[in-house]
């Protein structure tokens, strides 16, 4: 992965966002804004998924993550995604076991400006400001116009964004902390005419143009209440998959220092409390034990990892520690059943 708004030939893409949620791109001068009447033709140019590439992973990383540690994460979770289809293929029947499609996919690293003091006012600060590049910024246009564009190398790119490889390619979004809060408001902002068929059992919204093939967040940063409250429109929006997020009793940035910024707990430490539809509440499996469907064919699944992610120490506890084979087993299950 390159510098700012670059991709590269085969290991991804990387958009880097500014505190108003505007796309960089890489200059002589250093990372500068895109001009407004590029933007489709930035996008265009760089979030082309290879031939080669079964699904699209879109990242975007949380609190107190550097340019670096975003690109390690993202290869550190693919890494062990490797892993653990290599491992178990069986597990896997539409990825890796016998007559399987396999799994090759290509990651979008969503980076933006996270870092802070490790205190309750360096806390509320980047809640804020992954609150504002939304919902007063651009982030969820341009995250929205970003997973558009995904679907570009099967046609002209500059038509109207969908979400989903109609030609096959499947789309992942993987959030992490306040990164959740981006992919959910870009969901969110995203809509119009029906896309395409998928897996899952959930029909496709009407007037909608796009399918997602699953969304899972890790540790998210926000209320319990969000999705009754904050991004209520997620219940009928382009989502084929369900919404999966974790939760450990471990962290501390969506506990400790959540409970004191916003009064109470985040779903990142005690999971999805009410939502638009149903939550089923799971413990998060080991790498041998599989996912049937049922399990996971839900509008909204809260997923305790409590007993998985457990290390960590300083003030945000646990809240990093979803880069485990544990996540990657998961991650494959829902591209699986995605088929």
């Amino acid at each position: 992965m390159t510098t700012a708004g670059d991709a590269t030939d085969d290991g991804g893409a990387v958009v880097d966002l500014d505190e108003r949620g505007w796309p960089l791109r890489a200059t002589r001068d250093g990372p500068r804004p895109v001009p407004p009447p590029g933007l489709l033709d930035h996008f265009a140019a760089r979030l082309t998924p290879p031939s080669w590439a079964t699904d699209v992973v879109v990242y975007v990383h949380g609190w107190q993550t550097s340019r670096t540690s975003s690109r390690q994460a993202v290869a550190e979770l693919l890494g062990l995604v490797e892993r653990q289809l290599a491992r178990r293929p069986g597990l896997y029947p539409r990825l890796g076991g016998a007559g399987g499609g396999g799994f090759a996919p290509w990651p979008v690293l969503v980076r933006w400006p996270s870092r802070s003091l490790p205190s309750l006012g360096g806390y509320r600060r980047i809640r804020d400001r992954a609150h504002a590049m939304s919902t007063q910024g651009h982030a969820a246009h341009v995250v929205g116009q970003l997973l558009g564009y995904l679907d570009a190398r099967r046609g002209d790119p500059r038509r109207a964004p969908v979400l989903a490889g109609r030609g096959g390619q499947r789309l992942h979004l993987v959030g992490h902390s306040f990164g959740c809060r981006l992919l959910c408001e870009a969901v969110q902002w995203a809509a119009a005419p029906p896309g395409g068929t998928l897996g899952w059992s959930t029909p496709a919204p009407p007037g909608r143009p796009f399918t997602v093939d699953s969304m899972l967040l890790f540790q998210m940063a926000a209320p319990r209440d969000a999705f009754a409250t904050t991004f209520t429109r997620l219940a009928g929006a382009p989502l084929r998959g369900p919404v999966v997020a974790t939760y450990a009793q471990g962290d501390r940035a969506t506990g400790f220092w959540h409970l004191r910024a916003e009064k109470r707990a985040g779903i990142g430490h005690a999971g999805i409390g009410t939502a638009p539809a149903p939550v089923s509440g799971i413990r998060m499996r080991g790498t041998d034990d599989a996912y049937p469907l049922a399990v996971l064919d839900h509008r909204f699944v809260s997923v305790d990892a409590s007993h998985v992610f457990v290390r960590g120490r300083g003030p945000a506890g646990a809240h990093s520690d979803h880069l485990r084979p544990e996540s990657a087993h998961l991650l494959l299950s829902l591209a699986d059943h995605s088929r």
